[in-house]
């Protein structure tokens, strides 16, 4: 009868103690912590452990590496499961392609007409190249030769004439 009594609490104390024997949170935490921290690719993975489930968060530089890390989680002892919360960089994106607009060419080619012109300003906009200055009446049809061979939609001459 003695032994009846013995045995529940026998009982009791044997469950407890394989019940203890189970891994801690807190030691499987340390565990991933410690073989992540071993590479440098996830040395920035924070870690965090409920109930044997394994939830990794932080960024990761690609797929590989992301992998690799939740595997590395699922071989610590206690681990039952990883939530792989890490992230991936946001891809880069190319900076658009700068287009040039048809009036930078046409500016530098009537930068390049007026040169000999020193008290001529030519400005272009949309087109449009608009005079101003002065110029010696001998010389203005040579500039508007050279400045109508460029084809620009229209030429706002507002020279003064010496």
């Amino acid at each position: 009868m003695k032994i009846l009594k013995v045995l529940p609490a026998m009982v009791l104390v044997t469950a407890i103690g394989f019940t203890s024997c189970k891994p801690k949170d807190a030691d499987i935490k340390a565990s991933i912590e410690k073989s992540l921290k071993d590479d440098p690719a996830t040395a920035n993975v924070s870690v965090m452990v409920n109930e044997g489930v394994a939830t990794l968060s932080g960024e990761v530089k690609d797929d590989a590496t992301k992998a690799a890390s939740a595997e590395k989680a699922k071989a610590v002892k206690g681990v039952k499961d990883v939530v792989n919360n890490e992230t991936l960089p946001a891809p880069e994106v190319a900076p658009a392609p700068v287009v040039v607009a048809a009036d930078d060419a046409l500016t530098s080619a009537v930068k390049d007409a007026t040169k000999d012109f020193s008290t001529v300003t030519a400005a272009v906009a949309d087109g449009v190249v608009t005079l101003t200055g002065t110029i010696e009446k001998s010389k203005l049809p040579k500039l508007m030769m050279a400045l109508n061979g460029l084809h620009p939609k229209k030429i706002d001459n507002k020279l003064t004439v010496k």
